[in-house]
């Protein structure tokens, strides 16, 4: 799903595009789309767009004078600029909105159709579908603090969780955890100040870094490539390869349709977390440092390394 940086890279291709641009029409591939029913979505077109901002994961199109598209991409939703017109593809395509300078096409892989759209008239109807987050970018330490400690669950949880923090989902909260040095299992209410404290400065720079990087990457064009995988990241998606900091190999943990990525030695300890299903099949059998993994997923070299005296 793309997160705040992503959507934040988003907005800022769009801002440079439509922006005082007239909506001249909306071509709907999918009636599902539409989530809302009044104000009609037929009575966005003609309406000039007069800025764009972010809402946790969605994006905001205003319109004048109080009109908004709320645009929620959720997991395989995306964006594309294409030349004034353009047809929406077949298998993929959900909709289509016409400027007089080109087309944004919306588009979602896979078969089950997620993504949404409502149309909400007023600061009211927009704040409907504000999930209270906090937004991190700009808060102090004391009030991150606050939100991470008033109710005691996992930091993999909480930093995920739209209600306690707005826009951070599974791929950034990986790689804060990383930075922050931190356990995604650690319970927050456990924390001491200085470990707070380094997950605050973790969760700005990691979160600044990557729309820094996403916004320069794809300057002059439309950010195109979002993906939850990307090249860099430091753990998110790079399970058993080797950490960039201390190089030993990077974790994961599945669980429903996610997963967590860390590095037991920067993270842990050294410290194998368990998988809730593996390790209730292996029971004693779960690894429970590195040293037990890499000698399950290689135990001929971890032989030779006996032999030779290696730890």
């Amino acid at each position: 799903m793309p997160e705040l940086p992503d959507i934040t890279a988003y907005i800022a291709a769009l801002e440079q595009r439509i922006v005082g641009q007239p909506l001249e029409q909306i071509r709907l591939a999918s009636p599902f789309l539409v989530r809302s029913v009044d104000p009609p979505w037929q009575e966005a077109v003609g309406r000039t767009v007069t800025g764009l901002r972010r809402l946790g994961k969605r994006i905001v199109i205003a319109l004048d004078p109080d009109l908004f598209l709320v645009l929620h991409l959720m997991i395989a939703g995306r964006l594309r600029w294409r030349e004034r017109g353009a047809a929406i593809p077949g298998r993929i395509g959900l909709a289509a909105f016409d400027f007089a300078n080109g087309t944004l096409l919306l588009t979602e892989a896979g078969t089950k159709r997620r993504a949404a759209l409502h149309v909400v008239r007023g600061a009211g109807g927009l704040a409907e579908h504000d999930r209270g987050g906090l937004e991190v970018l700009g808060s102090s330490l004391d009030a991150f603090a606050a939100r991470l400690v008033a109710e005691n669950h996992t930091l993999k949880r909480v930093l995920t969780d739209p209600v306690v923090f707005s826009g951070i989902g599974n791929a950034y909260s990986d790689e804060i955890l990383h930075a922050a040095r931190l356990s995604p299992f650690a319970l927050t209410q456990t924390l001491a100040g200085e470990e707070i404290a380094r997950l605050h400065r973790a969760t700005l720079e990691t979160l600044r870094s990557w729309i820094d990087r996403l916004i320069r990457e794809s300057a002059g064009r439309f950010p195109e490539d979002v993906t939850a995988f990307r090249e860099g990241m430091a753990v998110h998606g790079r399970y058993r390869q080797p950490c960039p900091d201390c190089g030993s190999p990077v974790q994961r943990i599945r669980y429903a349709k996610n997963e967590v990525n860390y590095c037991a030695t920067c993270q842990t300890g050294g410290r194998i977390l368990a998988d809730r299903a593996l390790s209730r099949l292996l029971r004693g059998d779960w690894p429970r440092s590195l040293d037990e993994w890499e000698e399950r997923v290689n135990p001929n070299r971890s032989s030779r390394a006996r032999e030779r005296g290696e730890t």
